[in-house]
């Protein structure tokens, strides 16, 4: 039993070191290729910023350097156990080359990435061939030790050097072939260590820093705090329109019921009067109910979903406002729910301040991001600032990791632009 257990685990031992070596070979020849070729062409556009040439290119080279980097983290987890997380910032949604490039510019994760090429393709490519080579030197010295030394060698005076063994005879080639033996007992028990350091070398270059990580935490505690804030002062307005509104009308009701019943016999006409004053209060209570409910959470939003909710949202506004919506399925409710109301925020403002006669908005779905940009013809000169609303409208998005991107220059038009990752289900 013990035998049998022994060699198994001898056996998967082989098993992982023979697959090691394979890996780390292809790896090392089709990695360092392309890794050369990105950092060729990321140098060369980013070069051409300046002269505007590379504010076309750069958007397209980096995005294909993040997917590249992106299979490489795949790669070091499928293959060497090595997650390595990855934090990219959202890119906005506008197409302006400007702002895509320098978005791309100013996200630390690009310079990682930047500073990653170089070391793959030097560090990187030895530490992937390395397993490769563990596991083939040794077969060199076996041959060696077979008769091949006859071959390689150039006669009396000029060995063949195989390590640290020079090799002019059949003595020297069964040391060569010793050697081999040992090194392939090393390559046996670190081969599969030696791929992982690859991985590792990845993981050190890539891997965001402490700090991004502490401003991550930042930023993620501030939208929580923002969103208890919320939902606390949402609780609060509840409370007081019941109070103030429904819950009011509902006890004037109750006691105009109660003189309805004491003037019922000695004054029937006073009673009439009462009782369809009752009933009046009765739907203006029912009535700002159903206005506090769909302040909540619409119920078009949770019968029909964003699209149709917006539909309607927009139907309300005095401004003639366009829909279009391309949506294969639906989000999660409060992502739904965040999104309503950040886009009643925004027509809101647009309503009010912009001076437009016409509102655009699009929905639609794509690369794991709800995006929907708000068109208007107004005055333009919308800034996301304390006390604005658009302000509030970033902040429940962060509670998503949500963005908010602000395009309006003076004489307008204006487009403010949400996006927040999310599945459709």
């Amino acid at each position: 039993m013990n035998t049998n257990t022994k060699s198994e685990g001898g056996g998967s031992r082989a098993r992982g070191m023979l697959r090691a070596a394979w890996r780390g070979f292809v790896l090392a020849v089709v990695s360092l290729p392309l890794t050369v070729l990105s950092f060729t062409l990321t140098a060369v556009s980013i070069a051409l910023v300046p002269i505007g040439v590379g504010l076309v290119t750069t958007p397209w080279v980096l995005t294909g350097v993040r997917a590249y980097a992106d299979r490489r983290r795949a790669l070091a987890a499928e293959w060497g156990g090595v997650r390595i997380p990855s934090a990219y910032r959202p890119l906005p949604e506008d197409a302006n080359p400007w702002t895509r490039t320098f978005a791309l510019l100013r996200d630390p994760a690009t310079w990682r990435d930047l500073r990653w090429l170089p070391v793959d393709m030097t560090a990187g490519f030895v530490t992937a061939l390395l397993p490769a080579v563990l596991v083939l030197y040794p077969l060199e010295g076996f041959a060696l030790a077979a008769g091949w030394w006859r071959v390689v060698t150039d006669g009396p005076g000029h060995p063949y050097w195989y390590g640290f063994v020079p090799i002019s005879g059949q003595v020297s080639a069964l040391g060569a072939g010793a050697l081999a033996a040992a090194l392939l007992v090393v390559a046996h028990r670190y081969t599969v260590s030696a791929f992982q350091a690859h991985f590792r070398l990845t993981r050190a270059v890539l891997e965001p820093s402490r700090a991004e990580l502490a401003e991550r935490v930042r930023v993620l505690t501030e939208t929580r705090r923002d969103a208890v804030d919320t939902s606390a002062a949402e609780l609060r307005r509840i409370e007081r329109d019941l109070h103030d509104g429904a819950q009011a009308r509902l006890v004037a009701m109750g006691m105009d019921l109660g003189t309805v019943e004491m003037l019922m016999d000695t004054d029937p006409e006073k009673a009439k009067q009462l009782l369809a004053q009752a009933r009046r209060s009765s739907a203006d209570a029912l009535a700002e109910l159903r206005d506090l409910v769909r302040g909540i959470h619409p119920p078009v939003l949770a019968e029909r979903g964003l699209g149709d909710a917006v539909r309607a949202l927009a139907l309300r506004l005095p401004v003639p406002t366009e829909v279009a919506v391309d949506l294969d399925g639906r989000a999660e409710a409060p992502v739904e729910s965040a999104a309503y109301f950040a886009v009643s925020e925004v027509l809101t403002n647009a309503v009010k301040h912009s001076g437009a006669d016409r509102i655009w908005v699009d929905l639609h779905h794509a690369d794991g991001h709800l995006r929907i940009s708000v068109t208007d013809n107004g005055k333009g000169g919308a800034v996301v600032g304390a006390g604005s609303g658009l302000a509030g409208v970033e902040r429940r998005l962060g509670t998503f990791d949500g963005v908010l991107a602000v395009g309006s220059p003076v004489g307008g038009p204006t487009m403010v632009t949400l996006e927040i990752p999310c599945v459709l289900s």
